[in-house]
């Protein structure tokens, strides 16, 4: 709708345009706030207490399986970790072969 329409309008069709707007978006607050009422309850029930200030290794995703949290990390680009579980990263692997030790890649868990 244009300024132009909106100007043409006298009092009573803007009113009740305004009440017709008020609905809409009254109706639309409560399907939002309902939304993620539902999307809380889901994460209160898989265990997530991120307002306690839990740590990462307590994290669940959102299929609400826990969270993997890495334990190793490469030196050299430290963006590359692993977290123990699977087949050893090529990187770790070349480290180890060149006489490194797993221990040297450990990542601090701070509490």
């Amino acid at each position: 709708m244009r300024i132009r329409e909106l100007e043409s309008m006298d009092f009573e069709e803007l009113w009740v345009l305004h009440e017709e707007l008020t609905k809409f978006l009254v109706e639309k607050i409560a399907a939002e706030k309902a939304q993620l009422e539902n999307r809380l309850s889901i994460l209160s029930r898989s265990g997530i207490r991120a307002a306690e200030g839990d740590s990462p290794r307590e994290a669940v995703t959102p299929t609400g399986r826990p969270k993997v949290v890495p334990k190793y990390r490469n030196t050299s680009p430290p963006y590359e970790t692993w977290s123990g579980r699977g087949k050893q990263p090529r990187w770790l692997k070349k480290a180890l072969d060149e006489g490194a030790k797993i221990e040297e890649f450990i990542i601090a868990v701070e509490r």
